[in-house]
């Protein structure tokens, strides 16, 4: 055997299983079925601005350990994402702070503000919400959920509020201060140079093989290592036998604009269910520049089908049995371990994947 491990996949969670196991004197090969590493991270360079291709990506933790990790192989600017709400025309601030509340009622105290949530939200209670839209009522009142959930919920998913679990929404964020911060987590920014470079130096000596596909020519590679790593889709893997786990695809329409700057943030949801995009991403806000064009993506939601990128998995009961039992099937497979947002069919946030993928590597090294 040539290598010690073959991993499938060269996202976050696959190059940092590489990166981890080859820095203890493993010898690793990355298969990577796409033309280039860094998975939905992958940056590219437009004009000068590293672009996210597959939507945007701000790195956030609070898990200190991750955040050093992370330091190694790039240097993170301060980026704080504040996203703006634009309904028919209307701005409105998120997340749902006190200047959302201003400029939704006036509202200028948190009393105030307080005052008119919990009204709305009796208004209409419901003891067992069945939905998204009764739990999403229930936690944040009518209005709220017209203006800045509904729509853009819908268009997500591609299916009525009323038709959605209402396990979607158990929680939403309130703030009562004036702090357009979308995230509460201690460390947060994205690596200056975009995050390909980053991977790529994670991956740095190690071998990889792009535009490749590891099922087609499985029993071959399997020959040439002792452990195969799978971040790829579980259910892909035991060729769909007992079907297809379900996603929803999105797909993005991506301009150059011959201006400075397009819109004074890096997004902006469209929350109204008429404009068909769910958002507009522009890329220059992530690493600041002075460069003299703009590049935006429009981003669009859309029934996931096999020949599509599957973005994010329908936790939905059907889906959620389906997975248990592909994942008694991953249990029984000798030499092999599944990991990722496609191998555990679940979504993470980025710490959150490469805090995974050091424990499953370290595990690995511990055998």
């Amino acid at each position: 055997m040539e290598y010690d491990f073959i991993i499938v996949g060269s996202g976050l969670y696959g190059a940092t299983c590489a990166q981890r196991l080859t820095e203890f004197g493993k010898k690793c090969l990355i298969i990577e079925r796409r033309e280039h590493v860094a998975g939905n991270a992958y940056t590219e360079e437009v004009e000068g601005i590293h672009v996210h291709v597959y939507g945007p990506h701000i790195f956030h933790t609070n898990n200190e350990d991750v955040w050093k990790y992370v330091n190694r192989f790039a240097a993170f600017n301060s980026f704080i994402n504040s996203p703006l709400a634009n309904y028919k025309g209307s701005i409105y601030n998120l997340p749902f702070n006190m200047n959302t509340f201003t400029q939704m009622w006036g509202a200028i105290t948190p009393q105030k503000a307080q005052e008119r949530i919990e009204q709305d939200r009796r208004a209409e209670f419901v003891e067992e919400p069945q939905n998204l839209e009764q739990m999403a009522i229930n936690l944040v009142g009518r209005e709220i959920f017209e203006i800045l959930i509904r729509g853009y919920t819908e268009k997500q998913w591609g299916r009525k509020s009323t038709d959605l679990p209402a396990s979607i929404i158990t929680r939403l964020p309130i703030r009562f201060t004036y702090d357009n911060n979308y995230y509460n987590s201690k460390y947060q920014g994205i690596p200056i140079g975009g995050y390909t470079a980053m991977v790529k130096k994670m991956l740095d000596g190690i071998d990889i093989l792009v535009s490749t596909d590891y099922l087609a020519n499985k029993a071959y590679f399997d020959k040439l290592a002792k452990h195969i790593i799978f971040t790829g889709p579980i259910d892909e893997y035991f060729r769909h036998c007992y079907g297809s786990l379900k996603y929803r695809s999105v797909h993005f329409e991506t301009e150059i604009i011959d201006s400075e700057k397009f819109q004074e943030v890096a997004v902006v949801n469209y929350t109204d269910i008429e404009t068909p995009f769910t958002r507009i991403i522009e890329h220059k806000h992530f690493e600041p520049g002075n460069q003299p064009k703009t590049v935006i993506s429009r981003e669009f939601s859309r029934e996931w089908t096999l020949d599509s990128e599957p973005f994010y998995p329908i936790e939905d009961k059907h889906n959620t049995g389906l997975y248990k039992q592909y994942a008694k099937l991953a249990a029984q497979e000798k030499n092999v371990s599944f990991g990722g947002r496609l191998g555990a069919y679940r979504y993470f946030d980025m710490d959150e994947a490469i805090e995974m993928a050091l424990n499953h590597a370290n595990d690995l090294l511990a055998v």
